[in-house]
């Protein structure tokens, strides 16, 4: 994908039109949907996980840290986080949302509320009749009511109102990103959710499950395409007490698709969660590795790891200068992993 996606409008719009219902019924949306799991229950503990478009840190700004960078106006300046994707080095540029305040309007960037609404809109659209993929058009996305959305995030421990919601929607509406590559080349432009129609009040009055439409990020278009995505289990990542726990299970979801109780570990270096993550803030490097060591030790107490053993990397005088993480996952980790193996099999066949 080498042009740059045209900018849309940056309001939240009423629908003018839908998708075709073809778009919610063909085999590419139908392969999103579909899970190798026993029961219904388990189905719905799964979601998927975009191999591209989940390595890249666009929600790693903190609402502190974005309080100490604007202006007395209320401006943000674009946020440029560089990171790697395998082996490749980008850029994203993430240019931030106006968004209406009570005393005017102030910039945010995505954030950690945005990302959990878009992983509630993901786990929705992998339920029939909900999401939709477009090939001719090369779009994908999501139909969805209010209260919909506010019971997936109120069932996995991330209850929001129904303004924070909306405020979250435009955020991601509005926001812009930009991945460029090291000689500064665009690779891809588009807004985080390209369309975000609404349904009016009248209309929600009327019937409150009335559905808004969320159109994707384009990337998450070309992996449904492509099967650019693997299973892996929604519920209990969104379980996890931090985003840098989330975004951990998330990477050892995309790339640990070797686990098993024999097999070699997974070898993580802090140096590598730092620049890839971009949520290693703190003032202080050590306050860094604990949040680190933390959410490994959490990984592990939620039953994904069986054992993390950490090991200094030192310079020849023998200060560290960095640690790797080999991890070891647990029985239902390597059932998991399996599992979305054999699913991507059966589906690239």
């Amino acid at each position: 994908m080498d042009k740059k996606i045209r900018k849309p409008s940056s309001q939240i719009q009423l629908p003018s039109s839908r998708p075709d219902p073809s778009a919610f019924q063909n085999h590419q949306i139908d392969l999103f949907q579909t899970f190798l799991c026993n029961t219904d229950e388990d189905r719905e503990k799964l979601s998927n996980t975009i191999d591209l478009w989940d390595s890249i840190p666009r929600y790693s700004m903190s609402q502190k840290e974005m309080n100490k960078r604007r202006s007395p106006e209320g401006i943000l300046p674009p946020l440029s986080v560089e990171f790697e994707y395998r082996g490749q080095a980008y850029v994203a540029v993430i240019e931030p949302a106006r968004i209406a305040v009570k005393d005017g309007a102030a910039d945010y960037y995505p954030g950690a509320n945005e990302e959990l609404v878009e992983d509630a809109l993901r786990k929705i659209a992998a339920r029939r009749g909900r999401g939709f993929f477009d090939k001719p058009l090369m779009q994908s996305g999501v139909a969805f009511s209010l209260n919909e959305l506010r019971a997936e995030l109120a069932e996995m421990g991330h209850a929001k109102s129904y303004q924070q919601i909306t405020r979250s929607l435009g955020i991601m509406q509005r926001s812009r990103i930009e991945i460029r590559l090291p000689d500064g080349g665009s690779f891809v432009a588009s807004h985080y959710l390209p369309l975000v129609a609404a349904v009016s009040r009248k209309q929600l009055e009327k019937d409150p499950e009335a559905r808004w439409l969320a159109q994707f990020h384009p990337l998450i278009a070309q992996s449904i395409d492509q099967l650019a995505y693997r299973q892996f289990n929604y519920t209990l990542m969104m379980s996890l007490p931090t985003q840098l726990s989330r975004w951990i299970h998330k990477q050892l979801s995309i790339k640990f698709t070797f686990a098993g109780l024999v097999a070699n570990p997974f070898e993580m270096r802090y140096s590598t969660i730092k620049r890839d993550s971009a949520l290693l803030n703190n003032n202080r490097e050590r306050d860094n590795v604990r949040d680190v060591d933390e959410a490994f030790a959490k990984l592990v107490e939620s039953g994904i790891l069986r054992e993390v053993q950490k090991a200094p990397v030192t310079a020849p005088r023998g200060q560290v200068i960095d640690a790797v993480y080999r991890l070891y996952p647990s029985i239902r980790f390597v059932g998991e992993m399996k599992a979305a193996n054999k699913r991507l099999k059966d589906a690239s066949q």
